[in-house]
């Protein structure tokens, strides 16, 4: 007998989502957050599906003195209409759950679900540019050449201020259904025989993707200063770089005063990258270089410290310099 409609799993799966659906559209999408040395605790705007939320006043006033917009919920017609798209998700999604009888119909659903996420992504670009790019030309605070576009996902330094953009509560739920449809159409189609080990494994790469996205940025050399010291960063030999949590970079123009820079602030969590001697300004994670300390290396503020990326490299010239070997650990313990 040909079998019709689809498992009880991905109906189970669907009605999850609409739960999710219905959730998004009470609960904060998006927000963006901005620290400066005058706001120790930060100022945050949050975007719901109908409305703004947050420090919103504090910071429209902030944006009155160098000629941004006014952030007010009626200047978007977005907010009149995405709380009735995302209800007409949820909707589809019981519907679907209890009457679909067709797999195309769970594809053609989660198609038209990732071009809505796609598009809204588009929108939401577009407003942060006209946003940051179309300034009051009276304003108080002029500086040439430079706009006030937040990233759309991530960290962008703002004048003073320090910008990060990530998805919110309902953000997270509505990844949760991509990764929820995903699954009940791996489950219907069936395309691997190991059906059973695909879900875990793609929802372990989603969160890792979403956790662990920190790549260092190539140091200008004799551009930019080091973040502790304030020298001009002109060796690309003896370098380094902190990434926070937050994705905000601080870039130093020696070992030791990355590591001092991250006691003195109580930098918890962060990522450490260092340059590597014998690569010119190429830069690797902290904890997988080898180094060498001492003897007749001069290092710009006197850390006196190299990294390899091998250990033969850092054994060849470990003689060369009469120097001795020392581990991560010992840097950020001793230093």
């Amino acid at each position: 007998m040909k079998k019709t409609g689809i498992t009880l799993l991905s109906r189970v799966l669907l009605f999850l989502v609409g739960v999710l659906f219905i959730a998004v559209i009470f609960l904060p999408l998006w927000q963006i957050q901005l620290d400066a040395p005058q706001y120790p605790e930060g100022l945050t705007l949050k975007i719901f599906a109908n409305k703004l939320g947050g420090d919103v006043e504090i910071i429209n006033g902030l944006n009155h003195y160098i000629g941004m917009q006014t952030l007010h919920a009626e200047n978007f017609f977005e907010f009149s209409i995405l709380s009735y798209i995302l209800g007409a998700f949820a909707l589809l999604s019981f519907l679907l759950a209890i009457f679909c009888k067709s797999r195309k119909l769970l594809l053609t659903f989660f198609i038209v679900f990732v071009a809505f996420v796609i598009l809204t992504a588009i929108d939401f670009y577009r407003w942060e540019y006209e946003y940051g790019h179309n300034l009051d030309p009276d304003a108080a605070i002029k500086v040439p050449e430079m706009a006030y576009q937040p990233p759309l996902l991530g960290y962008k330094q703002l004048l003073n201020f320090g910008a990060f953009s990530i998805p919110d509560i309902g953000g997270w739920l509505l990844l949760g259904v991509i990764v929820l449809l995903l699954i009940a159409i791996i489950k219907e189609f069936k395309f691997n025989k190991n059906i059973k080990n695909i879900a875990p494994i793609l929802l372990l790469s989603v969160v890792f993707m979403s956790c662990n996205n920190k790549t260092p940025q190539p140091i200008k050399l004799n551009v930019e200063s080091c973040d502790f010291c304030k020298m001009t960063i002109s060796d690309g030999k003896f370098g380094a770089e902190l990434m926070t949590n937050k994705g905000k970079v601080y870039k130093f123009d020696d070992i030791h005063c990355m590591v001092e820079y991250s006691k003195t602030n109580k930098i918890m969590g962060a990522a450490f990258f260092v340059s590597i001697y014998d690569k010119d300004n190429a830069l690797v994670p902290a904890e997988t270089a080898y180094y060498i300390q001492g003897g007749d290396i001069k290092s710009p503020m006197m850390g006196n410290c190299i990294a390899f990326s091998s250990e033969t490299a850092a054994k060849e010239y470990l003689e060369k310099f009469n120097a001795k070997n020392v581990s991560w650990n010992n840097l950020i313990e001793n230093e």
